[in-house]
Formats: structure tokens, sequence, C-alpha cells
């Protein structure tokens, strides 16, 4: 810890990057009636590549960086948090739909782990990419079970950082297409727009606001609650079900590919 707080290049690359995508905000793309909306956090990541992968940057400076990752949770949920406020009566009146939402989390291992292993031929990399979408609190379940460096770890960077780049744009048409062409509620949708994802949830709300102004302070609170209670309830599903679940899945679908996985293949 000492030596992530000494470590001032990294802090002044950081505060750098912050200031840089704040001054450049967020940039709305209408599409049809969807959004695409690219905020801060995408060009933060882009400034970021284009550093590491310049002579600025150390691989130990890469290395203090990751625990910051689970620090910024923190942070975000206490912003969540004092918006779902104002809101609470609505959100007790949804009663046990905005609890169980957190089921819909499920299709990420019922669909994604089919393709990704018995069409794709991916190893233990899927386990990391599909047993949840891949933000924050999954990092650190998948890098506390079996490492930043497993295949699992492999897979679940990966899915966070393109979840990063093109999940927001995803959602924020998706929402604005949904609510355009179909009979769902557009509380529906809001509840559905909490991934555990402050981008993407943000992008979702942006459309759904845009096309029902006078709900936005109802669209605004179901869809932080459904985030915060992703974050709260999300990992423990992620650590008793869903985890062992992919696991399960994983086992039985590469022995129907042809044949049971071999001992070098699974992680320490």
């Amino acid at each position: 810890m000492m030596h992530l707080i000494k470590d001032w290049r990294l802090h002044v690359f950081v505060l750098a990057i912050v200031i840089i995508t704040e001054a450049i905000g967020t940039v709305q793309i209408p599409i049809g009636p969807g959004v695409i909306m690219l905020l801060p956090m995408l060009f933060a990541i882009i400034f970021g590549l284009l550093v590491y992968f310049s002579p600025l940057v150390t691989e130990k400076q890469s290395k203090h960086a990751e625990p910051i990752i689970t620090l910024s949770v923190t942070l975000l949920i206490a912003k969540i948090g004092v918006t779902i406020g104002p809101g609470l009566a609505d959100l007790i009146a949804a009663g046990p739909a905005l609890l169980l939402q957190e089921i819909g989390n499920f299709g990420t291992i019922f669909i994604a782990l089919p393709i990704a292993v018995l069409l794709l031929n991916m190893k233990r990399e899927a386990i990391g990419m599909t047993h949840s979408v891949g933000r924050e609190p999954n990092l650190g379940l998948i890098y506390d079970k079996y490492g930043f460096e497993s295949p699992e770890g492999k897979g679940v960077t990966t899915v966070y950082i393109f979840g990063t780049v093109f999940g927001a744009m995803f959602y924020g048409l998706m929402a604005g297409f949904l609510a355009s062409f179909t009979p769902i509620h557009p509380l529906s949708l809001a509840m559905a727009a909490g991934v555990g994802s402050g981008s993407m949830m943000a992008a979702a709300v942006g459309s759904l606001v845009a096309l029902y102004p006078e709900l936005e302070p109802q669209i605004v609170a179901f869809a932080g609650a459904s985030n915060l209670l992703t974050y709260s309830t999300g990992l423990f599903v992620s650590i008793f079900i869903a985890l062992p679940m992919t696991e399960k899945l994983y086992v039985l679908f590469r022995k129907w590919k042809g044949g049971e996985e071999k001992k070098n293949e699974k992680s320490a």
C-alpha cells in the first residue's frame, strides 16, 4: 500500500487523464429512438491504453493501478445511493420485481457459455467471460479465486474492457429501441438497466429519459436502485450460484465437445 501511495508518477498520470476526460464530458449521438453516449470513462480507457503502451508507464506502475478499481467502486455505490433516496416510496411499491431482477443476469451463463465453449471452442477463459456481465465486483471475485494471470482472469478482464467500450453504446441503443417499439413499461426497462455498470446504466437512462422526460425521477431512481442491488447482491449470487453453476456447465459442455478437460487446462 505504501508503494502505491508513493508512486507519484502514477497519480500524476491518472489526474491528468481525469482532467482531460472530464473536460471532454459526455458526447451524445442520437440514432433513431436510441442514443449512443460516449462517457468520460470511455475516453479515460482510450487515453489510459495510449499511456500504457508508451514508455511513460512501467509495468510496476500498471500493477500499482490494479487495486484502484476496487476502491473506486465504493465511491460509485455511494453516489448511486444518494440518488435512490427521493424515490424510495416507488421502489418499495415495486416489491419483489426489483429484488428478482438479479435472475436476469443468468442469461450470460445459459446463452453466452454454450456459444463460447461449443461454437467458439474456448477453454477456461469462458468461465471468467460468461459467469456475469464482468463488472468491478466480478473482477475482484475472479482475481481472488483464480488469479489475475489465470485464463479465467484474462477472460473477465477482456469482458470488462469490451463492456466499457461497447456496453454503453449497446445499452443506449437497446433501451431506446425497446421503449419505442415494444409495450414494455419504461420503469421495467429502467430496472433492467441496473446490471452493475454505471456507464451502461447511464446510457440506458439517457435514452429512456429522452423518450419519457416526465418520468425522469422514477427512471433514475429505479435504475439506480437496481444497479445498487446488483452491486450488493450480485457478488453473493456470483459466489454461491453463478460461478459454481458456470464451472459445472463448462465441464459438461467440454465433455459434449469431445472429451473431458485436460488437467493442464485447469487452474491451480
